[in-house]
């Protein structure tokens, strides 16, 4: 029985399938782990996307991406961490159509723009797209602990023991992964923001 487990990979867990992935380079088990939580990413693409069409590629954009990620990144909660990746690509996704959306417009109106006599002020929403993409760039500074930890936490407000039902971690290491992922984000934000 034990055997037959472990010829096939359907049986394993995910960090079993991630080793076997990072150790052999083989390309199946990552489609299996992938294949697990293909409707948790197609899910959080619709959340955010709002199209069937356009969250189908973006299911597949996100496999390219998990993969060559899981490569660099320590992840000890596969499915909290593939949840992270797919929003955060929803969400830049989204963005980038916004600026591509807006390039659009800039040269509809090129022939009409006046040159101010004083400089602009950033207006509200320039700023809050700027403190975002640098939140977004902190973010990435964070232990994939703290990551996902502050991400459910904060943006997904997540009480702690939900924030530990999916993380699998102890109550008492969410406490801790969100406390210092918070000092060490305003940290980055202190110096990103100089």
């Amino acid at each position: 029985m034990l055997l037959n487990s472990k010829s096939d990979p359907t049986k394993l867990t995910d960090e079993e399938l991630i080793q076997k992935f990072l150790k052999t380079g083989n390309k199946h088990f990552f489609g299996v782990l992938f294949q697990r939580y293909t409707h948790l990413i197609f899910g959080a693409c619709m959340k955010y996307l709002k199209s069937k069409d356009e969250s189908e590629d973006a299911v597949m954009d996100i496999f390219e991406k998990l993969m060559s990620e899981l490569r660099s990144h320590e992840v000890r909660s596969f499915k909290g961490w593939i949840y992270t990746v797919s929003r955060n690509h929803c969400l830049m996704k989204i963005r980038s159509e916004k600026k591509m959306q807006m390039t659009n417009d800039e040269r509809k109106l090129d022939g009409l723009v006046v040159e101010m006599p004083e400089p602009m002020h950033l207006s509200n929403k320039m700023k809050k797209e700027i403190a975002l993409t640098n939140l977004e760039q902190a973010l990435t500074k964070l232990s994939d602990e703290q990551r996902v930890c502050v991400e459910l936490f904060y943006l997904q407000e997540k009480c702690y023991n939900e924030v530990s039902t999916i993380t699998k971690y102890s109550l008492n290491e969410v406490k801790s992964y969100i406390q210092n992922g918070k000092r060490n984000l305003k940290n980055h934000l202190t110096t990103i923001n100089g």
